[in-house]
């Protein structure tokens, strides 16, 4: 059986492949800047208009969906039961579904565990999202653990020794792991001893362990590369850091981010952007290339202190920066060479709180906020409204696009829009 649903989802690839533009792999898309070059999904749909399929997620995860050929892979977290104390038993689940009808190809349980501490009302224990380079599959779980896997759903390696993380006021764990060549990167940022991994991606072992000066943040690590040498750019509210890729090394830091950062950052040739709009207000552009502490020095191009982001981390597509005004719906737009607004702070149709980060593709912007209402607006110096719709149900998750799709993980089904 096992060998006949491998043969299923490897000739379902092979077709695939011939007509697809691109892949969805991070939950921040191929550049880590929330932009699908190729993508040219609907501008208008409903919960039943423009809707090629949609499933049944059990159990709870906000975990933003990736897609590779034909498969689509989503995290979920699924009561199993009481466990006689405040917080149930949970399956941490991670499922792939054929990206051409929605059927279920598989799903395991990675591990059965009761969360040892809460989490904010509006998160859950399943926020990380998934990652693949096309031949493994990660599922990262916190505190549960990183679990790697074929695309086929065999399990290679597990590990459940990060301990558990303390964040802060109990708002829960979310961080995304990255993948870059024979590494994938871990985030580990939070109330008690805090740490950036870089483990082999065949093998889960360690290949460095930086320790860092931070409490709890939940920004993704974004890939840069400056002179050849590949870098590691996080977020953090002592400091936005730069480390180097081989070592694990700190090339620079710079202050100035505000309080619990969520947004991770943004990047585009030698330039780098990095927010937080938490009790504060700061996004700063930063020039790749500075070392030590690069407070105030040239390195750092231009800086914010309005209406930035907080939950959702920011677009940069075209030469222009997005962002949300803390959680609401509130809107900017910059120049990203020279950080001066084309419009700011704007209201956005359909749009009031916001979890989901902003994406582009086909020359629009993709902005979801937690009613399951996306707003699609033009990618141009003005703000123009297209279109407004809902899948009637919240959405928390970052939609994907790839290829004429758009796949959106709400609370209670995946959905993927098509004309």
């Amino acid at each position: 059986m096992k060998n006949v649903l491998l043969l299923t989802i490897v000739a379902s690839i092979v077709c695939h492949s011939q007509v697809s533009a691109d892949n969805w792999a991070h939950w921040r898309g191929p550049a880590g800047n929330g932009v699908a070059a190729a993508a040219n999904p609907p501008t208008t749909w409903s919960d039943t208009e423009n809707v090629k399929w949609k499933v049944a997620i059990p159990g709870k995860g906000s975990g933003s969906p990736v897609i590779w050929e034909n498969q689509v892979f989503v995290v979920t977290a699924v009561p199993e039961g009481s466990s006689g104390g405040r917080l149930p038993q949970l399956n941490f689940k991670l499922l792939s579904f054929n990206r051409a009808n929605g059927e279920k190809l598989w799903e395991q349980t990675a591990i059965v565990a009761t969360p040892h501490q809460e989490t904010h009302s509006t998160n859950g224990f399943a926020s990380g999202s998934p990652c693949t380079d096309g031949q493994h599959v990660y599922a990262f779980f916190g505190s549960r653990g990183l679990h790697c896997y074929t695309m086929d759903g065999q399990l290679v390696w597990q590990r459940n020794d990060f301990g558990k993380m303390d964040t802060r006021n109990n708002f829960g764990e979310g961080a995304s792991p990255t993948i870059v060549d024979d590494k994938i990167l871990v985030p580990w940022d939070h109330e008690g001893s805090s740490f950036l991994y870089a483990l082999d991606k065949t093998t889960g072992k360690d290949i460095w362990k930086t320790a860092r000066d931070e409490p709890t943040c939940w920004a993704t690590p974004l890939v840069v590369q400056h002179n050849g040498q590949k870098q590691v750019v996080m977020n953090g509210q002592t400091s936005a850091r730069c480390y180097d890729l081989e070592s694990g090394k700190e090339l620079w830091r710079c202050g100035g981010q505000t309080q619990r950062p969520v947004a991770s950052a943004v990047s585009v040739g030698d330039m780098v952007y990095i927010g937080s709009g938490f009790r504060g207000n700061f996004m700063g552009a930063f020039r790749l290339g500075g070392s030590g502490n690069i407070e105030n020095s040239p390195n750092v191009a231009w800086t914010i202190d309005r209406d930035c982001p907080d939950i959702a981390s920011p677009l940069l597509s075209r030469g222009r920066l997005y962002f949300h005004k803390g959680k609401s719906g509130q809107f900017t737009c910059v120049d990203a060479k020279t950080g001066k607004p084309f419009y700011s702070a704007e209201r956005i149709p359909g749009i009031k709180s916001t979890y989901a980060s902003p994406i582009a593709a086909g020359g629009k912007v993709y902005i979801t906020g937690r009613s399951g209402t996306t707003t699609v607006i033009e990618e141009a110096d003005t703000l123009k409204v297209l279109a407004t719709n809902s899948v009637g149900e919240t959405v928390d998750a970052t939609p994907a696009p790839v290829d004429n799709e758009l796949f959106i993980r709400g609370e209670q089904h995946l959905f993927c829009i098509a004309e």
